[in-house]
């Protein structure tokens, strides 16, 4: 789904803490991915292709306007862009939008998609996130220990050590509890220059790609690489308001021959 990057002799000569973060840097990622965009399969979610054209907009100026102000290029947002993440996590309210959904808006080649969950959808999210995380993990352990514990290489050995050694909560590394203790706001994202978009809408979702990107957009029955790629940037904001947690993913996709954001 992401670029493979090629081994060379520069990343065999890293040292095992560092191979080891590299692999949990990507099994986050992808642990990401599942759960923003899972629940058309696992919590009833509906494609809601109708998002209005303004309000998709304002939400795209005003998302790229937060990451602009976020703390030193971190992911706490800013005392002055507080107001706009507070009102952006609140549209569900103001609008009459469902949470859990995914409310798109479409033109040919380009697509926003914006999820909004509150409370218990919240919890249920972090509970997936870690769960495929956790998946992905064990499972590369086990595939490292069968391939190449037998050789007895020390700093093999070393490297499937730092693998085991990995224990993280995906809460923490969203900021969960400073974001509930101190009422801030976070704003993370996530990018892809390819994204196989059949992956994420076929494997992931479990839908079609007409239904995601139209049909005007969509591959066609036999389609190439190119076909298949998107630019992708997903947008994870995340705050509270008064006891109830609330996020919103705000997902930019567009096909790479028509350039990024």
């Amino acid at each position: 789904m992401f670029d493979e990057p090629e081994e060379t002799p520069s990343e065999k000569s890293l040292n095992p803490e560092d191979r080891a973060k590299e692999k949990f840097d990507e099994f986050r990622m992808h642990a990401e991915l599942a759960a923003v965009f899972e629940a058309t399969r696992k919590f009833e979610a509906q494609i809601l292709p109708k998002l209005d054209a303004d309000l998709a907009r304002d939400l795209q100026k005003r998302i790229a306007k937060l990451e602009k102000s976020r703390v030193s290029d971190g992911p706490l947002i800013s005392e002055a862009g507080m107001k706009d993440a507070a009102e952006i996590l609140d549209l569900p309210n103001a609008k009459s939008l469902s949470t859990n959904d995914y409310h798109i808006y479409r033109r040919p080649g380009e697509v926003m998609i914006v999820r909004w969950l509150a409370g218990e959808e919240v919890e249920s999210f972090y509970q997936r996130l870690q769960a495929h995380f956790d998946a992905a993990l064990n499972q590369f352990r086990q595939e490292e220990r069968q391939t190449h514990e037998w050789k007895q290489d020390p700093q093999t050995l070393k490297y499937l050590d730092a693998l085991d050694k990995i224990d993280v909560k995906m809460s923490d590394r969203y900021l969960r509890a400073i974001i509930k203790e101190h009422k801030v706001f976070v704003l993370s994202t996530q990018s892809a220059d390819e994204l196989d978009i059949l992956h994420l809408t076929d494997y992931i979702m479990g839908t079609t790609a007409n239904e995601v990107v139209g049909p005007q957009s969509a591959p066609p029955e036999e389609p190439t690489e190119q076909d298949r790629a998107w630019f992708f940037k997903l947008f994870a904001l995340r705050g509270i308001k008064g006891d109830v947690e609330q996020m919103c993913f705000f997902t930019y996709l567009q096909k790479t021959d028509d350039g990024g954001w």
